[in-house]
């Protein structure tokens, strides 16, 4: 299968992913959004590395969901992770699109300096970079701290695949995304078993 084709429509996927994770307060939608996200870096990563392992970053990506998910599920907090109203929604909208024009004017330039990487692979890179940003500096809840981290090390993941083949790197970026996931899940974890330490004493 010719995945060249797809990289367009994955671009616009994994920004609409990135969107949802910006805006949307539901725990259950975000980590569905981010298993989306992770289909479309496993594409754009398929264009410059083997399938073998590129589908490290499609398995990586799920388990960490997984991960997130499981973590979530077991713990006493609500679906709604923060209020969302409209204006909230329109200023997240609005920083998005902003985020839009920066990745769309420093392309160009980029493209000229790491002539390796395609334009679909530094376009959904940049845009992950720049809206997993966006979103670290829009929250400090547990869960979408690490959703930010995790999209912004996807894009960054994205643009290395391009210029690195190396199966040590591979590895090593799989590790830290684990390793981000299984923060996140103590963290969430954590005031839970207080609650219990505390209804047990």
């Amino acid at each position: 299968m010719n995945f060249e084709l797809l990289a367009f429509p994955v671009v616009f996927l994994i920004s609409l992913t990135g969107i949802i994770l910006l805006v949307s307060p539901d725990w259950r939608v975000s980590i569905a959004a981010l298993a989306v996200q992770y289909l479309g870096v496993f594409v754009l990563v398929l264009m410059s590395w083997p399938l073998e392992m590129a589908i490290v970053k499609l398995v990586t990506g799920w388990m960490v969901c997984a991960a997130l998910a499981l973590a979530k599920a077991g713990s006493s907090e609500s679906i709604i992770e923060e209020q969302s109203t409209v204006m909230n929604v329109l200023f997240r909208l609005l920083a998005a699109g902003l985020v839009g024009l920066l990745v769309a004017s420093t392309v160009p330039r980029i493209l000229v300096w790491v002539p390796e990487i395609t334009i679909e692979q530094l376009l959904g890179g940049w845009v992950l970079i720049g809206l997993g940003l966006l979103h670290l500096g829009l929250t400090s809840l547990a869960l979408r701290v690490i959703l930010g981290l995790l999209t912004v090390l996807a894009g960054f993941e994205i643009l290395y695949a391009a210029v690195e083949t190396s199966v040590l790197v591979a590895g090593l970026l799989a590790a830290v995304s684990l390793g981000l996931a299984l923060a996140g899940a103590y963290l969430l974890v954590v005031p839970s078993l207080r609650v219990a330490e505390d209804e047990i004493e």
